[in-house]
């Protein structure tokens, strides 16, 4: 493998000595080339700075001074932008380790069932979201968190709710909410809306905690320093929740991609089980903006998140025992409700 990739670089670039590894901009780097090797992953193409890289289950594509991966057809975002030298790719090992290996190798990542679920409708009562065209976002999450538990109930999951009316509920208390009901994941529900003024701006972007070490997506590189919160010790089955999810509503929606994402939000720091925020739209879009309102488009955006949920929890299956044929690890006690 390692001699067809070397082979691969000789032909689009000229011969240059192997970068074993990099510190740029105070952060470690390693050559791509050593991880692809590792990893049964060989380049499928070369154009420029972009880099594509496949195995037989996977598909990555990278490209120079980007913090974006798309991982198979997904972007995702990296903690730390791929670079080029000496005519290596190099990547943080942190973005190795705590982003891709994770999607990559989804089926070796099991978990336990999952049993209760707790959504929280974004803002409420005196925070009323983003508001555009005399409508305001607390009442699309409300609406949208509604549809969603009542599809997730019929699937067979117990579903709690952050708030079930027009009520601020204050951040802190969302995920506790989660928390002292033993919830299996936690799913906070928002609309987007751009400030720029921009009408042009669509789709859904999923966002999970951020890795310690790591500047959140929304903090212009600031926050690198922050600790570690409770959501960092499911961080990884986080992103995996955040990445099917994503991945179903553009599949299934048809909507841009704006990738999967991390942030330090206060909904998600202190959340004990996987934990995301789904931004499902752009209210301020001229088409996208009225179906958000729509309670058919609800329906629509309600059914590609639980489609999401469910291939989380098919990866996430427990190990069986092949002897004895029980899960090799403890399952809860909550009793699904129909």
């Amino acid at each position: 493998m390692k001699s067809r990739f070397a082979l691969f670089l000789l032909a689009v670039t000229l011969f240059v000595p192997a970068v074993r590894a990099a510190l740029i901009n105070d952060h470690s780097y390693s050559p791509l080339e050593d991880w692809a090797d590792a990893n049964g992953f060989r380049a499928q193409a070369w154009h420029g700075n972009q880099i594509t890289l496949t195995n037989r289950t996977a598909r990555l594509v990278l490209e120079k001074d980007s913090h974006t991966a798309q991982i198979n057809g997904v972007n995702v975002a990296l903690s730390f932008p791929v670079a080029v030298d000496k005519g290596q790719f190099l990547i943080a090992p942190m973005d190795l380790s705590r982003t891709i290996e994770p999607l990559i190798f989804a089926p070796k990542f099991p978990g336990k069932r999952i049993f209760t679920i707790c959504l929280d409708p974004g803002h409420g009562g005196r925070d009323p979201g983003n508001r555009f065209a005399g409508r305001s976002e607390k009442t699309a999450t409300l609406a949208l968190a509604d549809e969603l538990r009542d599809q997730l109930a019929a699937a067979g999951f117990r579903v709690i709710l952050t708030r079930t009316q027009d009520k601020y509920v204050e951040l802190p208390e969302r995920p506790d909410i989660a928390n002292h009901a033993h919830a299996d994941l936690f799913v906070s529900l928002h609309f987007n809306a751009t400030t720029s003024g921009r009408a042009d701006v669509s789709g859904p972007e999923t966002y999970c905690i951020t890795p310690v070490g790591a500047a959140s997506s929304n903090s212009q590189g600031e926050g690198a320093n922050y600790g570690a919160t409770p959501a960092n010790a499911s961080e990884k089955k986080s992103l995996l929740l955040a990445y099917s999810v994503q991945k179903s509503l553009v599949k299934n929606l048809g909507v841009e991609d704006r990738g999967v994402r991390r942030a330090r939000f206060a909904v998600l720091r202190d959340a004990e089980m996987p934990a995301i925020l789904i931004e499902s739209g752009y209210m301020t879009h001229p088409v996208e903006g009225k179906k958000i309102f729509d309670a058919g488009y609800q329906k629509q955006l309600a059914a590609a998140i639980m489609k999401g949920i469910l291939n989380y929890q098919k990866l996430t299956a427990p190990v069986m025992d092949k002897t004895t044929g029980s899960a090799t690890n403890k399952v809860s006690t909550i009793k699904r409700t129909k």
